[in-house]
């Protein structure tokens, strides 16, 4: 039987960071003030200094320790690096309780892991992207047996929040730190090289920058929205010994099409790795 359910919009929901690096500053950035009152939110973080450049920075509740908050979270965010995760699941694998949720956003750390420190929780393996710092983030998570219906409802309100989720089997995790884990990246390197070409076409760097990120924007908005396929989008703008196929042309014989295929490989494989 399904038990209490919450609203993110409540102010008597608490969500915990262990960690506060820029994956978990991305997090806050994208909740506070909209999501969640910054007084709800609470982060433990070893570097002191830190703590209080996000006591200062976003009015939430940083410290060195979890012990001030881990008994009043409903949500706990482990976000902490690979080779810090067994260290930092150790420091609180008793000061839990029951019924908080662990999601946890550590790159290649199996479910199967992280139970071995928590074997009565409800765990969710979440894999977002540093996009979430602006409301537009893509997040995909998996759960574990012990995680209810209701615990589902809250991640997923969690992270849609800030933008896309969307629940996948665990084997596919490490692909979706591949593709849209990384792929912010990709994205950047992209905007970045064709201002370039704007800028070697002539145009001010400003210009040239602002208009390739809104191309990518208004261009992904597109696929979202329409439904309808890249390769078909792309018809419909290619006209027959236009300007756009003369560019296709050049970046598919430069095997640009290629090389993202490979880069969305070579990341996952590292993913694997870090996993173990």
């Amino acid at each position: 039987m399904e038990t209490e359910t919450f609203d993110l919009n409540e102010t008597e929901l608490y969500i915990g960071f262990v960690g506060g690096g820029a994956l978990a500053e991305s997090v806050i950035n994208g909740i506070r003030g909209t999501l969640l009152p910054s007084n709800n939110i609470f982060v433990s973080e070893h570097r002191r200094k830190r703590c209080t450049e996000l006591n200062s920075r976003y009015r939430v509740n940083a410290s060195v320790g979890v012990d001030s908050f881990i008994d009043k979270v409903k949500l706990l965010v482990i976000a902490v690096k690979p080779k810090d995760a067994p260290a930092a699941l150790a420091e609180i694998r008793n000061k839990i309780t029951l019924d908080t949720v662990i999601v946890s956003v550590i790159a290649g750390l199996k479910i199967e892991i992280i139970e071995k420190f928590f074997p009565h929780s409800p765990i969710i393996r979440a894999m977002p992207n540093v996009s979430i710092r602006v409301g537009e983030g893509m997040t995909a998570y998996t759960v574990n047996s012990k995680a209810t219906l209701s615990d589902k409802k809250l991640v997923e309100q969690f992270w849609s929040s800030i933008g896309r989720a969307v629940e996948i089997d665990e084997k596919l995790m490490d692909a979706v730190t591949g593709l849209s884990g990384s792929g912010p990246a990709y994205a950047f390197l992209m905007i970045d090289a064709l201002a370039d070409g704007g800028v070697a076409a002539g145009l001010p760097r400003a210009n040239a920058i602002e208009l390739a990120a809104q191309t990518l924007l208004g261009a992904a908005k597109m696929v979202l929205e329409t439904g309808e396929h890249p390769d078909e989008l792309r018809d419909k703008v290619t006209s027959p010994a236009g300007t756009t196929i003369e560019g296709i042309r050049v970046l598919e014989r430069q095997g640009v099409r290629s090389a993202l295929i490979e880069a969305v490989l070579a990341a996952t494989e590292k993913s694997r790795a870090l996993g173990g």
